[in-house]
């Protein structure tokens, strides 16, 4: 058809949409995606509202509090991934260093007094009117976008043979990583570190760099993890709870042994929908971090395998749409999807790991079902962006150059 526009109207290519450009010319996104992000969502609501619903009776009288809000926010990411979705992945790309400079101003001022709104000891929100927004989601967020920039712009010296080349390559974006840790640090918020760390290792690795480089980066990484972990008093007492929970089940133990107690009672099928008696203020945060533990108790075992299988289609489907990328040359949606995927798997492992005992307390939600409306956005726009690139991965590329 467009042959025959040519012959009949010379200049009908000037006016024509480029590839990609029009809508109709992107098929349709990934479907499996697509499925397991709204069911995960869906179910997030539910649970959500089962956990929340006598907490928020106490605080504020109304038992569906919590799942207005989440059901607002849950609106909000569905507008703000529709927005993102539209948006070129070369725009993105280009985008790259302003995001992380955008990063790095976020971190900045949310530790200004004032500005930075302490919750539980932490400063990792700002707060607008009645909303607060935690400004490490999207910092994550926009600092994986850098780096698979960076990656795609600097792919020769990471796979080339000169030492001393690849070396300074590799270190770059680890500096910037560093001091974004740093900043995530003074919050204090060591979830996110470990979480923006192995994701972005991932991409470097997933990349092609140097083996043995890669090996010394990680062994130096984990040392640094090592004794921050065991500096801080803290950090050293949730990994020494975590050890042996009930030696003070009533104390430093408290929140993962009422966590196993609420798995433990789950069994195969669960005690029913809504009948979970861990979420009777025995369990804290039983909506938010420890929400899974809420479902394990009322879903069972049936429960879990259920959403570790979702999230484990959302990771498949993401290496395989990094991988197509990867075929046809498009180095920064491979690496973007890499990256987004490593971040669902390595985030909702986490969360689940630290519900089950099975890692310190990190303070991670689950992505897209715990409670928490900078998260739950952050995670929708995360997923537009995977489906942009399957779209236009499957279109034939034309946009990332």
């Amino acid at each position: 058809m467009l042959n025959i526009a040519a012959v009949l109207h010379p200049n009908a290519k000037d006016q024509l949409p480029e590839a990609g450009e029009g809508r109709s010319v992107l098929p349709f996104p990934d479907p499996w995606i697509l499925i397991a992000g709204l069911l995960l969502l869906a179910l997030g609501l539910l649970m959500v509202t089962s956990a929340s619903m006598p907490t928020a009776d106490r605080q504020t009288g109304q038992p569906f509090y919590f799942l207005i809000r989440q059901g607002a926010f849950a609106l909000i990411g569905l507008v703000a991934a529709g927005f993102v979705f539209q948006i070129p992945l070369a725009r993105w790309r280009r985008m790259g260093p302003m995001l992380l400079m955008a990063a790095f101003g976020l971190l900045t001022l949310v530790l200004i007094p004032h500005v930075g709104k302490e919750v539980n000891g932490s400063m990792r929100w700002i707060g607008f009117g009645p909303i607060n927004i935690q400004v490490s989601e999207l910092a994550k967020l926009f600092t994986l976008i850098y780096v698979a920039d960076y990656l795609k712009r600097h792919s020769v010296e990471l796979q080339t043979a000169n030492f001393r080349t690849s070396a300074l390559a590799l270190l770059r974006p680890m500096a910037v990583l560093a001091v974004l840790a740093v900043l995530l640090l003074l919050e204090p918020d060591f979830g996110s570190v470990v979480v923006l760390m192995a994701t972005a290792m991932g991409m470097v690795f997933l990349a092609g760099v140097n083996l043995w480089q890669f090996g010394t980066l990680v062994f130096g990484t984990s040392a640094v993890m090592a004794v921050l972990l065991w500096s801080s008093p803290y950090r050293r007492a949730r990994l020494v709870s975590f050890m042996n929970p009930w030696e003070d089940p009533f104390g430093s133990g408290f929140q993962l042994t009422q966590s196993l107690i609420a798995i433990g009672r789950g069994e195969l099928f669960g005690v029913g929908l809504g009948e979970s008696v861990q979420k009777l203020f025995y369990l804290p945060e039983a909506y938010t971090d420890f929400l899974f533990a809420i479902l394990a108790e009322e879903l069972g075992l049936a429960g879990i395998l259920t959403i570790i299988a979702l999230f484990m289609t959302l990771v498949w489907r993401a290496f395989r749409i990094g991988q197509r990328a990867e075929r046809i040359g498009m180095k920064f949606s491979a690496s973007l999807a890499y990256g987004l995927g490593l971040w669902f798997g390595i985030q909702s492992l986490f969360n689940m790991g630290v519900n089950m005992g099975a890692l310190p307390t990190k303070g991670l939600t689950l992505p897209l079902m715990s409670y928490g409306g900078s998260s739950l956005v952050v995670m929708c726009m995360a997923l537009a962006l995977l489906l942009r690139v399957d779209v236009e991965t499957r279109a034939g590329g034309v946009h990332e150059e």
